[in-house]
């Protein structure tokens, strides 16, 4: 067994093609996710499936619909940058009419749950100060004052049990497919 690495723009070839390619938490963010998949789909092997998963942000990430809803709520504005909009057409009927558009079917969908747990909300607050992602980038955006507001407001909406825990839930959506014959 071996794996290789590749980018939307870059996939690798091989004799024979790919068993199995798979896209993790990233083709929501792709200009053309359509284009991307047709591109795994042709460097597949006549038994091979194309499979992805990307978060449900529009219906299943508790701790980042918290985010947004207290965002929005400063700062009307901050709702265009809310994944859950941007990204609203990545749920199953949207995967499905992606997966077959790229030539994809036998397709099998599935919504993954998990829980997400934090210690107190300083454990929920300090990875949103990272720059990496919508929300922390819009953070890092932010004045002190106004990043003090969206702390404050985010402390107050969260449902913490009496030890300060945040216990949330998220999910996710898994596809999977074969090239249509």
């Amino acid at each position: 067994m071996s794996f290789e690495l590749g980018t939307g723009d870059h996939l690798p070839d091989r004799e024979g093609g790919f068993d199995a390619i798979v896209s993790g938490l990233v083709l929501n963010f792709l200009p053309d996710p359509r284009r991307a998949l047709g591109s795994m789909r042709r460097r597949l092997s006549p038994r091979g499936q194309v499979a992805a998963y990307v978060w449900d942000y529009a219906g299943g990430i508790e701790f980042l619909n918290h985010f947004w809803q207290a965002a929005v709520a400063l700062e009307p504005a901050a709702a265009a940058l809310d994944e859950g909009r941007r990204f609203a057409s990545f749920d199953k009927p949207g995967l499905l009419e992606l997966f077959t558009s790229a030539g994809l079917g036998e397709l099998e969908v599935e919504r993954l749950n998990v829980s997400t747990s934090f210690a107190s909300f300083d454990d929920f607050w300090q990875p949103i100060l990272g720059r990496t992602g919508p929300a922390p980038s819009y953070v890092a955006s932010l004045d002190a004052a106004r990043r003090t507001r969206l702390q404050e407001q985010l402390q107050r909406r969260l449902p913490a049990d009496a030890d300060g825990r945040i216990q949330l839930s998220a999910s996710a959506w898994a596809v999977r497919g074969r090239p249509l014959m």
